[in-house]
C-alpha cells in the first residue's frame, strides 16, 4: 500500500432544518393556535483518530464530505429530526489545518482522540416561540442556520520515540532492520528509501520503543532537492535523533565530516526546533575500515563533527554495536519519561468510631 502523508480534503456540515408556521386545525376547536415546530439541527462532522490506519491514501481520492442535514419542523408541534454526525476516522499523529484561516483546528496524538471539524447549523424556530399575549396567530418562523464549510490541510506526522537522520545509503534502513522487526528494503547497491518507515525496537520484555526512518536528505534540501526534506515533519515528534554517518561513503572523494555538516544545515533551515532536539552521532559502516585506521578516522570524524551529546561506532549489516545502543536509547528514553506518580492508599476506617455505650458492653455474651 503506498504511503500517502498529506491530503486537502472540503468538509461540509449539515444545515439546520427550517422552523414551521402552522396552525392547529380541529373540529369543534376553534382558534386552535400555532403549533409549528422547530427544525433540526444539522449534523457535524468529527476526526477520530484510529490506530489501525497509517496512512491517508482515504482521503486521497475521496475529497468532498458531507454530513446529513436537519429535517425541517411540522405541524402538531412536531420537531424535525437532527442530521446524523458524519466521523471520519484518520492514523493517529494527524493534524488537521484550516486552509483559508492556516489555523490548526486539531492535533490527534492518541488513540480514540476526538475533535470536532465542522458544526453543525442550529434548527429554525417554530411559530409557537412567537406566541405572545398581543400576538396569538403569528405567522412568523425562521429558517435553520447553515453548517459550517472548511477545506482541510490534513498532515500525518508518525509518533516515534527515535528518528533516523543521515544522507541515502547511510544505512539507516539496514540499521532499523537489524534493531526491530520493521522490514525495509535493502541491497548491495546504491538506492534510497521513498517512504518512512517505522519499528518497535523491544529491548527487554516490557521494555520498547519506536523508531523511525525516513527518505535520506541530500544538500540543497532546503530549495526542493531529493525527498528527504519532504518527510522531515515525521521527526518533529521525536525525543530523540539519531544522526547517521557512512565512514566508508560508497564515493572515495566524499568526505564524511561535510556530509554530516551538511545535513545539520538543512536540518537547521528546515525547523530550529527540530535541529534543537538532542541528537546522538552513530559512526556506520565500520567493518569496512581497516583496524588500524579506525582510531584516527573515528577521531577526526567526531572532532569535526562539533558538539554532540553521544557517539557510537557500528556496523549495521553484521550488528556490531547496535544491542549497545538501542540499551542506551531505552535508557534514555525512561530518564526522561514522565514518572507515574502513585497515590498512597488510605487506611480504612472502621464502622464503629464511637465507644461502645456501658450497657451494652456489660451485656453477657
Amino acid at each position: 500500500m503506498k504511503f500517502f502523508d498529506e491530503a486537502k480534503i472540503d468538509v461540509y456540515a449539515g444545515d439546520g432544518g427550517n422552523g414551521a408556521a402552522t396552525f392547529r386545525r380541529e373540529k369543534f376547536i376553534p382558534r386552535g393556535g400555532p403549533n409549528g415546530g422547530d427544525g433540526g439541527r444539522g449534523g457535524s462532522i468529527w476526526a477520530i483518530a484510529d490506530c489501525n490506519l497509517n496512512t491517508l491514501i482515504d482521503y486521497r481520492y475521496m475529497r468532498t464530505f458531507r454530513a446529513e442535514r436537519g429535517e425541517n419542523g411540522r405541524g402538531a408541534d412536531c420537531y424535525g429530526k437532527g442530521g446524523e454526525d458524519l466521523e471520519m476516522r484518520v492514523p493517529v499523529g494527524t493534524v488537521m489545518t484550516d486552509v483559508a484561516t492556516d489555523e490548526i483546528i486539531a492535533d490527534l496524538d492518541c488513540d480514540g482522540k476526538r475533535a470536532l471539524i465542522a458544526e453543525g447549523g442550529r434548527g429554525g424556530l417554530g411559530n409557537l416561540h412567537f406566541k405572545t399575549s398581543t400576538n396569538r396567530a403569528p405567522r412568523k418562523c425562521t429558517a435553520g442556520k447553515l453548517g459550517e464549510i472548511r477545506e482541510i490541510r490534513m498532515e500525518l506526522k508518525v509518533l516515534a520515540d527515535v528518528g533516523l537522520l543521515g544522507l541515502p545509503n547511510a544505512g539507516k534502513s539496514t540499521f532499523i532492520r537489524a534493531v526491530s522487526s520493521a522490514k525495509p528494503k535493502v541491497a548491495d547497491y546504491p538506492f534510497t528509501t521513498l517512504y518512512p518507515n517505522l519499528g518497535v525496537v523491544r529491548v527487554e520484555q516490557h521494555r520498547s520503543f519506536v523508531i523511525a526512518d525516513i527518505p535520506g536528505l541530500i544538500e540543497g534540501a532546503a530549495e526542493g532537492a531529493g525527498l528527504g526534506h519532504r518527510f522531515l515533519k515525521h521527526l518533529q515528534r521525536t525525543g530523540l535523533l539519531l544522526h547517521l554517518v557512512d565512514i566508508a561513503p560508497f564515493d572515495p572523494e566524499a568526505d564524511p565530516v561535510r556530509d554530516a555538516k551538511a545535513i545539520l544545515e538543512e536540518l537547521r533551515k528546515y525547523d530550529e526546533a527540530l535541529y534543537q532536539k538532542p541528537r546522538w552521532l552513530l559512526i556506520n559502516k565500520i567493518d569496512l575500515v581497516p583496524e588500524e585506521e579506525r582510531p584516527a578516522r573515528i577521531a577526526a570524524l567526531v572532532s569535526g563533527y562539533g558538539q554532540v551529546e553521544k557517539h557510537f561506532v557500528m556496523s549495521a549489516i553484521s550488528g556490531e554495536g547496535c544491542r549497545e545502543i538501542t540499551f542506551a536509547i531505552m535508557r534514555y528514553l525512561e530518564e526522561r519519561r514522565p514518572a507515574t506518580i502513585i497515590e498512597p492508599i488510605e487506611e480504612p476506617i472502621d464502622e464503629f468510631t464511637e465507644p461502645i455505650p456501658d450497657e451494652i458492653a456489660d451485656y453477657p455474651e
